[in-house]
């Protein structure tokens, strides 16, 4: 049936809400307190993005007079002006609490951020010598005024405008002039102190305005007054117009810097004509303005939240377990051939992962491997191994994504660096994004030659995967791997989509054959069989998938929802929505994994994907969602990782069909559980059952974005 308008959670709206909930974590005094700092810092990281993205292109609807809206019925400047009330709600939440509740406590742990006013002579001595030494040089001030126009101020850096009186023979004259922080420069600077215990700091904007007449010799500073400007950085390549992608890509990632304004964040205590003239000089409005106190931007907190010299400000440091099915120095091919295997990340190494490949690459009877790369890290020994193994005369092929929003530089360089080496690089299907996230190993056995796949739902980053929660299957099942090889050649050749029995792949039929089992529960319960869809993503957004979900809780089916960011569906109304319930974990980890759960009349059906239900995922990305076929692992699935997550009641979240969250609330008397801690206890209890003295630790840091 169709729905209305008040069915649906507008998208950019229920994101506000997700980044509310990783406001909550740095709220939660329960939090060690250098967690708490980094959550400040995640906060301000998620918002720059939705400035840079979403609202960026909210902003360019309105300037195209875009009356456009989406199945909530609200037009781009009803949006824009609902998006602009809320983050200043949650600017102020933020402010409040770093000025009220965290600075004084990490004060009391002798963590301190000053003011250059309050310190000694001596201090000021020294932070003087530093500038003079360390940042002046690196400095170049730019006047702005009749022969000097106003210069480009690159996206997120942080600058100093400058209120200047010059001596000329008709008296003083007044100059303005700006000065941009590179971001070479520490952004915190360490005070000299004589103890040799906790950490002080002075922030460069106050080190630069405290200490910046000599840039402008021959005049006096009025006033100089921290800002930041946020610009659009969407990058638009039409594929089918372009002879050199990366080329064309490369020229783009320049020309980020110098985008659109979206956003401009000055100093509370700016004067007016000069808020004014930044905003007339980054042709924004009043509502674009957002007045901050020091620091402007809190990711620059992340020196504290990674101090190394206070352990006991931070969560408890964690070492991820091994699969018991793969004890160290095994042989990773006969353990798959034995049976499969679904690793749990972080809890369960990564490395068992790398190792894979790295054998792989060192193993004679290892013939070719293919691989998609979404994001991986710089130093990747993924990449490493690829390398040597093309070296060694195998046949190597990457699907390389370059297209992956703010990796796109990062991307391009090691693709270089595979195609230097002689590995077949492939940049995808034109039109689409390579979001899957698989391997094939073609192996020849002492028996057969045989393939080997590992499938996964996140990407082939060792370093993410320290902090992200993602879920990984290995296997040689032929139905399954001779499938995966199919799917490489549709990205590599011409290959048409043949249609696959047990992957289900996107563009092409994921989104109907998810409905279709959407439905299947929908007629159960309309028979009179029980009827349950557990979904695990990171959002929902696809309005004909939501309104599937609709008819299945009008049915009958009881519908489970475990989403981390985005909700568009509004949960508990009545004849409508009454049989779904939503929650929410935030958590030490970045919940990543997708699965997906259907009853199917008492014979479950259970997936594991790269995709989440948004028509970008749905439509224009190439995904791939697979199933677990073996018993043991399927029911390993549901009744230890489902089951343990939908029983969280310490970091879960509950949406109410008014668009906003509350914590679960626990009973009385009921036992406290907290889902990512539980897999942490049984990965402790894991890694003593295969008695490894393993001294790698995993230890929380910042992400590069929330994915």
């Amino acid at each position: 049936m169709p729905y209305k308008e008040e069915h649906f959670i507008n998208r950019e709206l229920s994101w506000l809400e997700f980044n509310k909930r990783v406001l909550e974590e740095a709220a939660d005094p329960t939090q060690p307190l250098l967690e708490r700092v980094k959550f400040l810092s995640i906060f301000s990281t998620n918002l720059d993005e939705f400035f840079e993205i979403r609202v960026a292109g909210i902003k360019q609807q309105i300037a195209f007079n875009s009356a456009d809206s989406g199945p909530d019925g609200l037009t781009p400047t009803e949006l824009f002006e609902k998006i602009q009330i809320r983050v200043h709600e949650l600017l102020g939440e933020l402010h409040t609490l770093w000025e009220k509740e965290i600075r004084p406590l990490l004060h009391n742990h002798n963590i301190v951020l000053h003011e250059i006013e309050s310190l000694t002579s001596a201090q000021k001595k020294h932070l003087s010598e530093y500038f003079h030494q360390e940042v002046f040089p690196v400095l170049t001030p730019l006047a702005v005024d009749a022969s000097h126009p106003f210069p480009q101020v690159p996206n997120k850096l942080s600058s100093l405008i400058f209120e200047l009186k010059t001596e000329e023979d008709n008296g003083c004259a007044d100059t303005l002039a700006i000065v941009q922080l590179p971001r070479v420069l520490p952004r915190l600077i360490p005070i000299k102190r004589n103890s040799k215990t906790g950490a002080h700091y002075v922030l460069l904007t106050d080190l630069v305005a405290n200490f910046g007449s000599k840039l402008f010799p021959g005049c006096k500073i009025h006033g100089a007054y921290p800002f930041r400007v946020t610009r659009n950085s969407d990058l638009f390549i039409d594929e089918e117009e372009v002879d050199n992608l990366l080329r064309s890509i490369e020229i783009s990632l320049r020309k980020r810097n110098r985008g659109n304004s979206v956003r401009l964040q000055v100093n509370q205590n700016t004067p007016k004509h000069l808020i004014t003239f930044l905003l007339n000089n980054f042709e924004l409005t009043e509502s674009d303005l957002y007045l901050c106190p020091e620091p402007i931007n809190m990711q620059h907190l992340n020196v504290i939240a990674f101090h190394p010299d206070f352990p006991q400000l931070r969560d408890r440091p964690f070492t991820p377990s091994h699969d018991l099915a793969l004890p160290p120095r095994c042989d990773i091919f006969a353990a798959i051939r034995k049976q499969d295997i679904l690793l749990h990340h972080p809890y369960e190494s990564f490395d068992d992962v790398v190792s894979f490949i790295a054998d792989a690459a060192q193993d004679p009877k290892v013939l070719a491997i293919k691989i998609t790369l979404y994001r991986t890290s710089g130093d990747s020994p993924i990449v490493t191994a690829l390398i040597d193994a093309a070296q060694k005369g195998k046949q190597v092929t990457a699907v390389v994504e370059i297209k992956a929003r703010f990796d796109e530089e990062n991307n391009i360089q090691w693709a270089r660096r595979l195609e230097e080496a002689g590995v077949n690089v492939i940049y995808g299907v034109v039109g689409l994004k390579t979001h899957c996230k698989t391997l094939l190993i073609v192996r020849r056995d002492e028996d057969r030659l045989r393939r080997y796949a590992h499938l996964a739902t996140g990407n082939y980053h060792p370093k993410t995967a320290r902090i992200y929660t993602d879920l990984g299957l290995l296997t040689c099942r032929d139905e399954i791997t001779e499938e995966v090889a199919l799917m490489f050649n549709i990205l590599t050749g011409v290959t048409k989509y043949p249609g696959f029995k047990h992957l289900m792949m996107a563009p092409f039929d994921l989104a109907e054959r998810l409905l279709d089992l959407i439905r299947a529960e929908t007629e159960s319960a309309q028979a009179g069989f029980p009827a349950r869809i557990v979904l695990k993503l990171n959002s929902l957004v696809d309005e004909t998938i939501i309104s599937a979900l609709y008819d299945a809780s009008s049915a009958g089916v009881r519908v489970e929802l475990i989403v981390r960011g985005i909700c568009c569906l509004r949960p508990g109304v009545p004849g409508i929505s009454e049989n779904i319930k939503v929650t929410s974990i935030v958590g030490r980890f970045l919940e990543h994994s997708r699965i997906f759960y259907f009853e199917n009349r008492a014979d479950p059906i259970v997936l594991l994907g790269s995709a989440d239900l948004m028509p970008r995922n749905l439509y224009r990305r190439v995904e791939i969602v697979f199933p677990i076929l073996s018993p043991d692992l399927k029911k390993h699935v549901i009744e230890d990782i489902i089951e343990v997550f939908l029983s969280d009641n310490v970091k879960a979240r509950q949406l109410g069909p008014d668009g906003t969250y509350t914590r679960v609330k626990r009973g009385e008397n009921e036992e406290m559980h907290a889902a990512q801690l539980t897999f942490r206890e049984h990965s402790r209890k894991q890694l003593a059952q295969l008695s490894l003295p393993d001294p790698r630790s995993t230890r929380e840091i910042t992400p590069v974005r929330s994915v």
